[in-house]
Formats: structure tokens, C-alpha cells, sequence
């Protein structure tokens, strides 16, 4: 009974540990490397707060971070 609980703590622990915030940084860099690879030639990435992300168009919110307090703005700039 003890090895079920046991196995049952490590398994909440570990999925805990999977849902940990991201950082905005990495966050932005990981999305920049996926635009990059589509050869987008010019565009913008903005970490803004959720109020702020708010006021823009749901579509240009390519991402949140930091317990959804934060959120990544991607615009598409003209050349």
C-alpha cells in the first residue's frame, strides 16, 4: 500500500514539474526559432503584460508566460 502511494506522490510530483511556468525569454526564443524556419523576412516579437495583450487582436498572442501574467505579441512587419 505504501508503494502505491508512493508511486501515486511521485507521479503528481512529476507532472508538477512539467507544468512549471516558462520563462518569457526562453519562451520568445523558442517561438522566434520556429518564425525563423518558416522564412518569415521581418517581424516583431513583444513580451507585454496580460492587460496589455489584451488590447491587441487575440491572433497576434503567440504565447503566455510567467503564470499567464505575461503574454508574447508576434506582428508581421511589411518590407
Amino acid at each position: 500500500m505504501k508503494r502505491i502511494a508512493l508511486g501515486f506522490f511521485c507521479c503528481a510530483l512529476a507532472a508538477s514539474a512539467l507544468a512549471a511556468p516558462k520563462d518569457c525569454e526562453e519562451l520568445r526564443k523558442e517561438i522566434e526559432v520556429k518564425i525563423q524556419a518558416n522564412a518569415v523576412p521581418s517581424y516583431t516579437l513583444e513580451i507585454v503584460s496580460k492587460e496589455e495583450a489584451e488590447k491587441h487582436d487575440v491572433a497576434m498572442v503567440v504565447g503566455t508566460c510567467e503564470n499567464g501574467t505575461k503574454a508574447i505579441i508576434y506582428q508581421k512587419n511589411d518590407i
